[in-house]
């Protein structure tokens, strides 16, 4: 054998109450399991090294089902954001923007459209178009194994552009055809950003096509949908409704109820998922375990003015007669960009710059319109803010749920990001596992790993079993915590010691190694 964990306490992604076990690995997966205790002449594993870890939990890799380090990984070899998580496998590609299917014109469009989110991708060579493609660079090796969805919303770019209407025929075959393509070519699903343009400008019997495409392949949709504030049940059930109706799997991103008007309404969402679920319908969600959302202020403005792309909303932003328009959407009316809530200004906080020069701005609150138009402009639309919008008692309801994963939806850019992006793992742990009991450790365990292997498919991963492909999380449970906080974000996690993709360690005593051991995961 190639390594034997001596006396670890296995808690092996099933759900099932631990137990303690020597575990062998070899070639890369889980050679053997001997349970404490293991009938008379059964011999404990040798191997050319022996690692005691009494007192560690070893646990399957984490998934990571919503993650945005599509060019992280490329540009940051080491990647401890998510490695020292105990990540293993991240999920790309997400909110319906990403770099794949792309032509020219689309690469520099979707470069632009989330530099908030990735930069804007001058220090990366883009030597793919194709999903397969992309697939292939992250082949020459990356820190943790990464999945990839087909953004919709590039499709949709690709095939219409930025008009806010419906699809001609010629362009709705084309955008099933690079659907269907992208899938074929190793994609695990198809996400959606439906408060992000221009996917959101898409209409239900466009995604019902589109989502008839995915279901033909086996894979699944993760949408985020079209508000998480004013009208979210509804936008939940139109979710389910679509999916339904094109015979398709759902995985619901992100699943918060957030603003004002869905405090403590977390237990109607969940009755709308039961019901569905009753009735015979796919359904899994992700949830990170924090109450703020993190997205780009240029995010939150009315889907209209974003008509045409970056630069035509610039122009708006310049024109003092659309401007106030723009402000009238946001402060009276509640814009769609904000999930039809009129905007609180108190609760947005700058994360990020792109441009250094307005790196004071970090960290502030906005003030009203006059100063968020002003950043707009001069960071030319390349601003991320953290809003404070959430409801702890709807974050605790959802992460019980029975189909609940987790997922980051970890923003790696900008001075200040988000702390779910480096604390996502052991925050749950940590906090609602040891400190809260909201969930046991075995049950939040298995959020983690089988259940989001179970949705993307993978046969060998997400479980300690034999056979399986050696992807392992070795904690301490009586010390795991994230180390990040809103002041400190991206503080590194603690008592998570080592982390191994396919028997290789990635983490080592607590370090990173230099290990590139992740690859592309594809759908089969």
């Amino acid at each position: 054998m190639d390594l034997v964990f001596r006396d670890a306490e296995v808690v092996d992604g099933s759900g099932a109450p631990s137990y303690r076990a020597d575990v062998a690995l070899d070639g890369g997966r889980i050679a053997a399991i001997v349970k404490e205790g293991a009938a008379a002449g059964c011999q404990r594993p040798t191997a050319r090294r022996v690692m005691d870890v009494e007192g560690l939990v070893l646990a399957p890799g984490f998934i990571d089902m919503h993650a945005h380090s599509d060019l992280a990984l490329l540009r940051d070899p080491d990647h401890s954001a998510k490695a020292a998580q105990g990540v293993t496998l991240e999920v790309l590609g997400q909110d319906g923007l990403s770099y794949a299917p792309v032509d020219d014109r689309t690469l520099t469009e979707v470069r632009r459209a989330v530099t908030g989110w990735n930069g804007d991708g001058s220090d990366i060579d883009f030597d793919w178009r194709t999903v397969g493609g992309y697939l292939d660079r992250l082949d020459r090796g990356i820190a943790v194994n990464a999945a990839y969805l087909v953004p919709q919303g590039t499709v949709r770019m690709y095939a219409v552009g930025w008009d806010d209407r419906p699809a001609t025929e010629t362009e709705l075959n084309r955008m099933r055809q690079l659907v269907a393509e992208g899938l074929e070519q190793g994609a695990v699903g198809m996400s959606s950003g439906l408060t992000y343009t221009p996917g959101m400008y898409a209409p239900d019997t466009e995604l019902t096509e589109l989502c008839r495409v995915v279901a033909a392949y086996d894979a699944y949709y993760c949408p985020h949908h079209r508000s998480y504030g004013a009208g979210a049940l509804e936008a939940y059930a139109e979710m389910v409704r679509l999916t339904r109706d094109a015979g398709c799997a759902l995985h619901l991103a992100h699943a918060t109820m957030n603003f004002g008007v869905n405090e403590g309404r977390a237990p109607e969402l969940l009755a709308l998922l039961d019901e569905a679920l009753a009735a015979g319908s796919d359904i899994t969600l992700d949830t990170y375990p924090y109450t703020p959302g993190c997205t780009t202020l240029a995010a939150v403005l009315p889907s209209w003015a974003h008509e045409g792309g970056p630069e035509a909303l610039l122009a708006r932003l310049q024109d003092g007669a659309t401007a106030e328009r723009i402000r009238h959407h946001m402060e009276d009316l509640g814009s769609d960009g904000c999930h039809g809530v009129p905007v609180d200004w108190s609760t947005i906080e700058i994360s990020g710059v792109s441009d250094p020069a307005l790196s004071s701005s970090v960290g502030r609150r906005l003030d009203g319109w006059p100063a968020a138009r002003r950043l707009l402009l001069d960071d030319r639309l390349g601003t991320t803010i953290l809003q404070h919008v959430g409801h702890e008692e709807n974050v605790r309801a959802i992460m019980r749920h029975r189909v609940h994963t987790g997922g980051s939806d970890g923003i790696l850019q900008g001075d200040k990001p988000h702390p779910r992006a480096y604390g996502t793992f052991p925050e749950y742990l940590g906090r609602y596992v040891r400190e809260e009991g909201v969930l046991s450790l075995e049950e939040c365990v298995a959020h983690l790993t089988s259940r989001p292997a179970a949705r993307l498919g993978l046969p060998d991963r997400g479980l300690v079993r034999e056979g399986y492909r050696a992807d392992l999380t070795l904690f301490d449970p009586t010390t795991i915590a994230s180390g990040a906080t809103y002041a400190n974000p991206r503080t590194l996690p603690t008592g998570i010691p080592h982390v191994l993709i396919d028997g290789r360690f990635v983490m080592e005593d607590g370090k990173r190694t230099t290990a590139l051991a992740g690859r592309s995961i594809r759908r089969h």
